[in-house]
C-alpha cells in the first residue's frame, strides 16, 4: 500500500511542481518517491538496482552527448535553420514542426528526436518570436503520434514486437497503424491551430541564419549521425528480413556518440554538460515503479475487475489510463506477458502500441519523451510546461487521437 501512496503523492507534485514556496523539478519529484519506497523498505536495495534497466540509461548517455554536442558547435542550430526557415507563418511553420518531427520519430525513436528536438524547438522560439511552450508541446505531441506507426519508433512498440514473435514488424505496423497515424497528425494540426491560434496563426514569423559556431565540433557531429542512421538502416534492414540479429538502440546510440567522445577536445565538457537530471530521473523511476509492481495491487485490481483483458477496446482504455500512473514503458513491459500468456491475436498488440503511446500526450508523467523535453527545456532555457497547460491540450488530443485509433483496431 505504501508504494501505491507514494506513486500518487509523486503524481500530485509533478502535477503542481512547488510544496510551499519551494519549486521542485520532476526529477527530484521521482527521485524523492524512489527514496521513500526505498527507506520504508518497499523494495530491497539489491531488486532496486537490478530494476535499472541500463540498456535505456546507455541509450539516453549516448543520445545525449551527441545532442550536448550538435548544440554547441552551433550545428542544431543550423540544422534547424535549413529544415524550417522556409515557414513563413505560425501555422506553416507548426505544420513543418509535426511532419519533419513525426517523420524523424517513426525512424530514429521518440526519445531520440525528443532530445535533439527540444534545442530545435528553443532556437525557434527565439528567432521566430513565439512562445516557447506552444513550439515544445508541438514537439511532444509530434513525437508521439509519429512513433506509433513504427516498430522502431518508441520502446514500447520494440518492446511489442519482441513479445508478439511478428515476421515482418514494418509490414504489420504499417497495415494497421500508418493510416490512422496519418489522420491523427492533421487533427493534432487543427488542435493545436486552435489551442494556440495566436501563436500558429498567418502572422508572418521571421528566421534568423544561424551558422556553426565550432567547425570541428560539428564535423564530428555530421559522422555521429552518419553512424547513426546507417545503423539504424542496418537494424530495420536486419528486422525486414527476419534475421535475427541483437543490434540493439543502446549499441547504436553509444556507437554514435564514439567519434564525440574519442576525436572532440572538450568531450569532459560536454560529458559534464549533459542533462544528467534526466538521467537521475529514469533510474528513480525504474525502482518505484517495480515497487509499484511488487506490492501486487495493480495485479488485484485488474482481476478484480474481470476485464477481457485480450479485448483490442479494454486494452486501449487500460493502456491509455494507467500509463498516467506507470509511464507507458513500464505499463507495456507490465501488460505485454499478459497477451502472451493468453495468446492474443496480432490486433491486441498493436491496440497496446497504439495505445500506450498516445497516452503520452495526456498528462506529462504518461511518456518518458515529455520528461525528457521538459527537463531539457528547463536546463537549457528556463522555460517549462506547467501539467495544466499539457493537459489542455493534452487531453482533447488525447481523446481525438484516441477515436481514431479506436476505429481503426476496434470498430
Amino acid at each position: 500500500m505504501i508504494a501505491l501512496i507514494v506513486l500518487t503523492l509523486v503524481f500530485i507534485l509533478i502535477a503542481v511542481r512547488r510544496i510551499g514556496r519551494l519549486r521542485l523539478q520532476i526529477w527530484q519529484i521521482m527521485l524523492l518517491g524512489a527514496s521513500i519506497v526505498l527507506v520504508t523498505g518497499q523494495i530491497p536495495v539489491g531488486i532496486a538496482l537490478r530494476a535499472i534497466n541500463l540498456d535505456v540509461m546507455a541509450f539516453l548517455f549516448g543520445m545525449f552527448v551527441v545532442g550536448q554536442a550538435m548544440e554547441e558547435s552551433g550545428y542544431l542550430s543550423h540544422l534547424a535553420y535549413r529544415m524550417f526557415g522556409r515557414a513563413r507563418t505560425g501555422s506553416s511553420l507548426l505544420l513543418a514542426i509535426l511532419v519533419v518531427m513525426a517523420l524523424l520519430s517513426a525512424l530514429l525513436m521518440n526519445d531520440t528526436v525528443a532530445i535533439i528536438g527540444t534545442p530545435v524547438a528553443l532556437s525557434l522560439a527565439r528567432y521566430t518570436g513565439i512562445r516557447p511552450q506552444p513550439l515544445l508541446i508541438a514537439l511532444a505531441c509530434a513525437v508521439t503520434v509519429g512513433s506509433v506507426a513504427s516498430p522502431i519508433g518508441n520502446p514500447q512498440n520494440l518492446l511489442v514486437v519482441v513479445y508478439g514473435n511478428m515476421q515482418n514488424p514494418f509490414v504489420t505496423f504499417g497495415r494497421y497503424l500508418v493510416l490512422p497515424t496519418l489522420v491523427s497528425l492533421l487533427l493534432l494540426y487543427g488542435v493545436l491551430r486552435v489551442a494556440y491560434r495566436h501563436e500558429f496563426g498567418r502572422c508572418p514569423v521571421a528566421h534568423v541564419y544561424a551558422p556553426v559556431s565550432d567547425p570541428a565540433l560539428a564535423r564530428l557531429c555530421r559522422v555521429s549521425l552518419a553512424v547513426l542512421v546507417s545503423m539504424l538502416a542496418i537494424k530495420v534492414a536486419l528486422v525486414a528480413a527476419g534475421v535475427a540479429a541483437d543490434v540493439r538502440l543502446t549499441y547504436i546510440a553509444l556507437l554514435a556518440a564514439l567519434p564525440i567522445l574519442i576525436g572532440s577536445n572538450v568531450r569532459a565538457g560536454l560529458i559534464r554538460r549533459i542533462d544528467w537530471t534526466t538521467l537521475v530521473f529514469f533510474a528513480a523511476m525504474f525502482v518505484l515503479m517495480q515497487s509499484v509492481w511488487l506490492s501486487g495491487y495493480l495485479q488485484a485490481a485488474i482481476a478484480a475487475m474481470q476485464l477481457d483483458i485480450a479485448s483490442p477496446g479494454v486494452i486501449m482504455l487500460t493502456s491509455i489510463l494507467a500509463s498516467q500512473a506507470l509511464s507507458n514503458v513500464p505499463l507495456t513491459a507490465l501488460y505485454l506477458p499478459l497477451l502472451h500468456e493468453v495468446g492474443a491475436a496480432t490486433q491486441a498488440y498493436m491496440a497496446l502500441a497504439a495505445g500506450a503511446t498516445i497516452a503520452g500526450m495526456l498528462t506529462i508523467p504518461g511518456a518518458a519523451s515529455n520528461v525528457i523535453i521538459i527537463q531539457n527545456a528547463e536546463k537549457r532555457a528556463g522555460s517549462t510546461l506547467t501539467f495544466i497547460e499539457f493537459a489542455r491540450v493534452g487531453i482533447p488530443a488525447t481523446a481525438i487521437c484516441s477515436a481514431v485509433y479506436w476505429i481503426a483496431l476496434v470498430a
